[in-house]
């Protein structure tokens, strides 16, 4: 395939052809930085892990050469951090056994920026070779403001394909700010109790965070841990490990509806269910 930038480039673990590997992909993550599918995207990773029939393809948009660094990567320059970031992604995707690992390679002001369009003609081209039943990205309430801008140019991007080649369902899902606050009702559930070790180690290969200053590894098999304990209040617990998510998949179906509106749904929703219970018992 042919990207906007020249750098991009498109990885294939098993070897198999770009068209090939596009043709069997049913799920598909789409995340701002290096690490953020293995956050966000777990679901469907592990949905696809050693399955004959499902293949998860993974998306990173940008660089990754502004990240914070510290330690054994403090004197790193960031032309130096894209380079291992990159590697450490095309690592993780070999070893989540992806059907393919896309780098786009944009600066992060290329997804701020509304204006620009180029970001969009990517996922177009990517959504319609791959045509994936299912589209994880980053949740519209993220505090990231790259991640938000990421999934509005997304949801754009989905919007102006014919409907018949859209994504079934589109998913926010967590990184940057968890979804705990969502109430249960309007949060999406996803199991992901099987393979700790796998989840673990593919968060744990970005050395270059992990060692570099951001214990993403602990925080992220920790929120997991925490969401599958505190989700009932009066029940045992059903699963060791849950990932929340925010259906996204309303903005794909009704063209109209505003992505703000959606969001502001989910905050009258949570408001109304903390002033009535303050109400109940006062």
């Amino acid at each position: 395939m042919t990207f906007a930038l020249p750098e991009a480039e498109f990885f294939i673990p098993d070897g198999m052809t770009e068209t090939a590997a596009l043709r069997r992909t049913t799920h598909l993550g789409v995340g701002a930085h290096q690490d953020d599918l293995e956050i966000m995207a777990w679901h469907g990773i592990l949905t696809c892990f050693d399955s004959d029939t499902d293949w998860f393809t993974g998306v990173t948009v940008t660089d990754g050469g502004g990240s914070a660094r510290t330690g054994p990567y403090a004197s790193t320059t960031d032309a130096e951090m894209r380079l291992i970031r990159r590697a450490e992604q095309r690592k993780a995707s070999v070893l989540g056994e992806y059907s393919a690992m896309i780098q786009l390679c944009h600066p992060s002001a290329t997804a701020k920026n509304p204006s620009d369009g180029t970001m969009i003609e990517d996922f177009k081209a990517i959504l319609a070779a791959a045509r994936p039943r299912v589209v994880y990205t980053h949740n519209l309430a993220d505090k990231h403001d790259t991640h938000v801008a990421l999934a509005l140019k997304l949801v754009k991007a989905v919007r102006q394909l014919p409907p018949a080649d859209r994504p079934e369902r589109l998913y926010g899902c967590e990184v940057w700010r968890n979804l705990d606050w969502m109430l249960d009702e309007d949060k999406v559930v996803f199991d992901v109790s099987a393979h700790e070790n796998l989840g673990a180690a593919l968060v744990g290969i970005f050395d270059s965070q992990v060692a570099g200053g951001k214990r993403y590894d602990l925080a992220t098999l920790g929120r997991w841990r925490a969401n599958a304990t505190y989700f009932a209040s009066h029940a045992t617990d059903k699963a060791t490990a849950l990932i929340y998510a925010m259906d996204l998949t309303p903005l794909v179906k009704d063209e109209r509806l505003d992505p703000a509106a959606l969001v502001q749904g989910h905050l009258d929703r949570l408001a109304a269910d903390v002033a009535g219970r303050l109400k109940k018992f006062s």
